[in-house]
């Protein structure tokens, strides 16, 4: 086991003000990857306190500066995607080959907002008198804090953290208290930068401490937060108090409609990597999979075959395909739900029955319910985890309209080979993300990232559109 992983605050790394917190190891739970420090909200004002100085003299540094250090992070993340997806992957539990992704993402969006630096050009604009010139500036908000979920460890972390840094600001860093290993890790390759001291800051530590320092800071200037619905309403009522800006990014119940039309293969195949890989444990999983009568029973059929081929086992072990649970907790609920779906009438198709891997860890068959409606709890709440529900319907309208029956709008999936049904899908899913013949889960790097109704509030995320959320617009008039 490792010695205790120390907080990162103006510049230095210091022991935090209560008791470290060990990392287990969902995939065997007698594997303790390492114990993290715990930061008190007095460490987290001075890690405020600490940015407010750091920024100041990130923003006044050059911007072939500040692009050497983004590309110098995304180059490291690189390099080390082997290493510390495997660090990923234990502590989080997603297979081997989706913790390398992850990280290998990661330092995609360092290079893509190092590039953003040097694209921040400003605007002049005609005014309507004579003899005035006009233009509209973008600069930094000042402090950023950012809060991260457990189930991306490192990629939401980073596409919050790349472009606060890429337009000037400071960072307070609070991830999800059930994976800090790859916080740090993110966190000792950034500190190793030549940044300002107190540019970026690392306060591991629990939510209801650490995390309600920072959110009901009136010292910060923006809270950018993933996570579950009800943290973000409390997100919201925080940093509205204060007038902070906030970004949140929320729960879902996404649907992947399979139309009459569609080629089975291709939408088994995405139904099983949009409602399954990563334990079911996304915002983008499409649990809802809505089949038109024509073709239900053979996509049931075909669904159950995959999902028994489908192995289960530890993150690390070859062959795995889902991983286990990030926690004992999760799991607990997610086996709830299986209770709920069979008390509404749901059938079980696929699963619930117990998993022997032959290691202790937090593991469960993959679940697929039939027979169930729109109307039922486990169609209208999000899960997070392996639990996937097949609604039947009798035609692309129904499917339409049952698709939006729902408080959430993240993404959603259509499988068909019509064109026009496709393109009529684009224009009326509810959804921030439409996917046409793909999974739901699943995005790009370079475009905008977010939902609608519940699922988010605020700007985008990612890609250019990023910068609404993370400057403030300056106009400026002269006149010679």
């Amino acid at each position: 086991m490792s010695d205790s992983h120390a907080l990162f605050i103006g510049g230095e790394w210091v022991p935090g003000e209560h008791p470290a917190q060990a990392n287990i190891n969902p995939s065997d739970l007698g594997d303790t990857i390492g114990l993290y420090d715990q930061a008190s909200a007095g460490q987290v004002v001075r890690a405020i306190e600490a940015a407010k100085v750091g920024q100041k003299a990130w923003a006044e540094t050059g911007l072939e500066a500040r692009y050497n250090a983004l590309m110098a992070i995304g180059d490291e993340l690189i390099s080390r995607k082997d290493e510390l997806g495997e660090l990923l992957s234990r502590e989080e539990g997603k297979p081997l080959a989706e913790g390398k992704g992850e990280v290998y993402r990661s330092g995609q969006f360092f290079h893509y907002y190092a590039a953003e630096v040097l694209r921040q050009i400003d605007d002049r604009v005609a005014s309507v008198r004579p003899g005035v010139e006009i233009e509209t500036r973008r600069e930094p908000l000042g402090v950023v804090g950012v809060i991260s979920p457990w189930n991306f460890p490192m990629a939401t972390a980073v596409w919050k953290i790349a472009p606060a840094l890429a337009f000037g600001n400071a960072v307070v860093f609070k991830p999800a208290n059930l994976v800090p290993a790859s916080a740090w890790a993110l966190a000792e390759i950034i500190s190793r930068q030549e940044l300002p001291a107190g540019t970026f800051n690392l306060v591991t530590g629990n939510g209801r401490e650490a995390g309600e320092a920072l959110i009901t800071s009136p010292h910060v200037q923006a809270i950018t937060f993933t996570g579950s619905l009800d943290v973000g309403r409390r997100v919201a009522a925080a940093t509205a108090a204060n007038l902070v800006k906030c970004q949140l990014e929320m729960g879902s119940k996404n649907a992947l409609i399979v139309l009459d039309d569609a080629d089975l293969d291709l939408a088994v195949d995405a139904a099983f990597a949009g409602a399954y890989s990563g334990s079911g444990q996304k915002c983008t999983a499409s649990s809802r999979l809505i089949v038109t009568d024509a073709v239900h029973d053979e996509f049931v059929e075909r669904l159950k075959a995959k999902l028994a081929a489908a192995k289960v086992g530890p993150a690390l072990a070859d062959g795995t395909v889902i991983g286990p649970i990030a926690s004992e907790s999760q799991l607990a609920a997610n086996l709830r739900w299986v209770d709920v779906a069979l008390g509404e009438g749901a059938t079980l198709a696929f699963g619930g029955e117990d998993v022997d891997v032959g290691v202790d860890g937090h593991y469960m068959q993959p679940v697929l319910f039939t027979d169930t409606t729109n109307d039922m709890a486990i169609n209208q709440d999000e899960v997070f985890g392996p639990v996937a529900c097949v609604i039947r319907v009798p035609d692309y309208e129904t499917a339409l309209t049952t698709l939006n029956d729902t408080n959430y709008g993240l993404t959603a999936g259509l499988i068909t080979r019509s064109l026009s049904r496709a393109s009529d899908f684009k224009a009326r899913a509810e959804t921030g993300c439409v996917m046409v013949n793909l999974a739901t889960a699943g995005t790009d790097y370079h475009v905008p990232f977010g939902g609608r109704k519940d699922s988010s509030f605020g700007p985008r995320e990612q890609g250019r559109y990023a910068r609404e959320f993370y400057t403030v617009v300056k106009t400026c008039y002269i006149k010679a």
